[in-house]
């Protein structure tokens, strides 16, 4: 019996770490999502763009997108879509692994939902949770702010306050 509570108590105590490391991972991922996704989103892996039918891989910064037959990915897109508007376009968020490899799945799912050019991006978001994102118009404001909020205080003695 004793074995038993022990590795229950084990099983429990290594579930609630898993649940801990997948908090914090969601609370990091706005910093790495571009100026130009969409605000909402507190953890994003993909971007699924029907306009161009190419995907965005927000933890390394890659365009994922077909050309002849293959599914090729790249820190910039194509050539032909060098001049398009990510601010324009509407972004899909996907968290799922690979889902160009689901291609028409979402193809089907998302190109059916009609033009959504009002959605706003984290570039133009005040909301402050946004600020964190590095070239956000507000972003040396958050630095500045922050920087200062890690400073000790001292005491009229001299000593670090806590």
């Amino acid at each position: 019996m004793k074995k038993i509570v022990i590795l229950f108590a084990l099983f429990v105590s290594g579930l609630l770490f898993h649940i801990a490391i997948a908090q914090e991972r969601v609370s990091i991922n706005i910093v790495n999502q571009p100026l130009w996704g969409p605000v909402g989103y507190d953890y994003v892996e993909y971007y699924y763009m029907p306009e161009i039918e190419s995907y965005y891989f927000v933890p390394t910064g890659e365009y994922i997108y077909l050309e002849k037959g293959q599914w090729i990915t790249a820190s910039r897109l194509p050539r032909k879509y060098r001049s398009y508007n990510m601010y324009r376009t509407i972004k899909y968020v996907v968290n799922e692994p690979q889902p160009y490899l689901h291609h028409a799945k979402y193809k089907e799912k998302f190109n059916s939902r009609g033009n959504h050019s009002g959605q706003p991006s984290i570039r133009d978001s005040r909301e402050p949770k946004y600020f964190i994102v590095k070239n956000h118009p507000k972003h040396s404001t958050w630095k500045a702010q922050n920087k200062s909020q890690g400073h000790s205080k001292k005491s009229k003695n001299g000593k670090n306050k806590h």
